[in-house]
């Protein structure tokens, strides 16, 4: 496989000094540091948990330690990802400049960097509760898993759900030390609102899936998209303030939820199905959406009885 030089551009870079850091960069790249949509997507269900069980102040401490959690395990699925996705990869415009992909980064040395990315994740579970760190383990095998779901599934969509709302159940047993119905209710609402999200961000890769036969909600969506991510969204919603209300039963809880539920209906009343561009603008503005549901969090499990 030929070498790529490294001044190729990368269509969904957002801080692009990263990506210019000589010997470095390919695995910046491998990790996606260059793009922290992801991390923040992967951090903010632990944050809710957290927040949810009222630990949204007292245990703040907690939230950073599971900020750089998020940022080492989203860079240690990214590179597993691209190990086991080096064929298709090539095969894909969006994808076919990544590291290993294109070869500037060898197998070996991907390995390497995965189990270092492992290492500083395993430092952040020995300063987790032990419930919420067997509880983290517990996702080891659904992420796995996740990289093949698109060969066999519809649905690859779900199962990231599954994967990337796993820190509302570690953020909740941390404050909590059990596993309680809005906890339930918060994994829930996570999962459908991921679903959503990562459908928005799978129209960008319509065509180029299809060629290569990668399967996708987007796909299987068709021209429904719009009001399939609505439902989803309408479904977070729903879910989550269950959650609300099972921590705090005043129906004026519920407004906490109302900011949120105003930047998930932008997103699906503006969104261009068509175009790609404003697809991975919508995808990228749920870290907004993310904050407010932290804050709507924050604000029902801060002094609830």
């Amino acid at each position: 496989m030929a070498d790529r030089p490294f001044a190729d551009p990368l269509p969904d870079t957002e801080h692009e000094r990263l990506t210019r850091t000589g010997p470095l960069r390919p695995y910046i790249l491998l990790a996606r540091f260059d793009r922290p949509i992801g991390w923040q997507l992967l951090f903010w269900p632990c944050a809710w948990g957290v927040a949810l069980a009222g630990g949204a102040f007292e245990h703040f401490g907690l939230i950073l330690w599971m900020l750089l959690g998020a940022i080492a395990m989203r860079g240690a699925g990214c590179v597993y990802n691209d190990i086991v996705d080096r064929d298709l990869d090539a095969q894909v415009e969006r994808t076919r400049g990544r590291p290993l992909a294109s070869g500037q980064v060898s197998l070996k040395a991907a390995w390497a960097w995965l189990l270092i990315l492992c290492g500083i994740g395993f430092v952040v579970l020995l300063h987790l509760p032990m419930l919420a760190a067997l509880t983290a383990l517990g996702s080891l095998a659904f992420v796995a898993a996740y990289p093949f779901m698109k060969r066999i599934t519809w649905w690859p969509q779900a199962w990231l759900g599954i994967v990337f709302s796993w820190g509302a159940l570690v953020g909740w047993a941390a404050v909590a030390h059990d596993f309680g119905s809005p906890m339930a209710l918060l994994y829930a609402g996570s999962i459908a609102w991921v679903i959503g999200y990562d459908t928005i961000y799978a129209l960008q890769d319509r065509e180029d899936d299809a060629l290569v036969g990668v399967r996708s909600s987007a796909r299987r969506m068709g021209r429904y998209v719009r009001p399939g991510v609505a439902g989803f969204y309408l479904l977070a919603l729903i879910l989550w303030s269950g959650a609300i209300w099972l921590v705090r039963p005043e129906p004026l809880a519920f407004v906490a939820l109302v900011p949120a539920a105003l930047q998930l209906g932008w997103q699906v009343l503006t969104l261009d199905s068509g175009d790609g561009e404003d697809a991975l603008a919508k995808f990228r503005s749920n870290r907004f959406a993310g904050l407010l549901v932290f804050l709507a969090c924050a604000t029902v499990g801060t002094g609830a009885p």
